[in-house]
């Protein structure tokens, strides 16, 4: 009986597509930080089941409950009683699973921002339209998965659509980053900071000591730190390590310009 319980949600989650998907989770992610719980969760699982025209979508059915807890069981993988877009998206058709495509390559944020500067190729901080495509075809090819140019504009077109946050047609490196498993997003950490042109060429000059117009790794790990002080952050050595090691991914060389490091700091298109 049990495996006879579990086949159907499997069987209708694949029929969900992606464009239904992306509607339910913006709706319930409100807040965009990447992760839906508590009632929020019991309401996307409902709203899914009605998007799948189940049989019930009760909540206070016993059924509904089995469901729900099987749903965490399969899709909940670190096991923090949250999900996360990276983690729901094996409920896509595979033609249509950019997402895990993207996390069996580019799963830590050093790797993400190494992918970023490869294909930021004008190093305007966003990613357009036909540097998306590039990325994505060099990432399908990793995958073995067969496509001709067609299917390579419309998956373009639907990253696009799930992750430009403002509908500019491009990515910024925040609306891109959400590709990522929120443990590894770092850019929600600095989050708080946004700082403004003025505040951020006063902090790049100060902590450019020897003023020779980049940043390098023990420069930045100073900025880092006054930065996690100012806005009363703990300074954790492991995630300031990994924050360091992601954002020193952008740079040339161990050379930290000051357009790479405002992408970080500054530019947030998703506001």
């Amino acid at each position: 009986m049990a495996n006879k319980a579990a086949e159907p949600l499997s069987l209708h989650l694949a029929e969900l597509t992606a464009s239904q998907f992306l509607d339910i989770w913006n709706k319930f992610d409100a807040d965009g930080n990447g992760c839906i719980e508590g009632t929020e969760l019991e309401n996307f699982i409902r709203e899914l089941e009605i998007a799948r025209k189940t049989a019930s979508a009760d909540t206070s059915n016993a059924s509904f409950k089995d469901r729900m807890k099987e749903f965490m069981q399969k899709f909940d993988e670190n096991g923090d009683g949250k999900i996360e877009m990276s983690e729901l998206a094996q409920i896509l058709p595979t033609e249509e699973n950019f997402l895990l495509c993207f996390r069996q390559f580019v799963g830590s944020s050093a790797e993400f921002m190494t992918a970023w500067r490869k294909y930021d190729t004008d190093r305007s901080g966003y990613i357009e339209s036909n540097e998306l495509k590039g990325f994505l075809s060099d990432l399908l090819k990793k995958a073995n998965r067969h496509y001709d140019d067609k299917k390579l504009n419309e998956y373009t077109q639907t990253i696009l659509k799930m992750f430009d946050l403002n509908g500019d047609g491009k990515l910024g490196l925040s609306e891109m980053a959400r590709l990522l498993p929120v443990e590894e997003n770092f850019l929600l950490k600095f989050q708080n900071f946004k700082l403004s042109a003025e505040e951020f060429e006063a902090i790049f000059n100060f902590y450019d000591k020897d003023g020779n117009g980049y940043i390098d790794e023990h420069e930045l790990d100073a900025l880092l730190r006054d930065l996690y002080r100012k806005h009363k952050m703990v300074v954790d050595h492991q995630s300031l390590a990994s924050s360091k090691k992601s954002i020193m991914a952008l740079s040339d060389g161990g050379k930290l310009f000051r357009t790479e490091l405002e992408i970080v700091l500054c530019k947030d298109p998703s506001v």
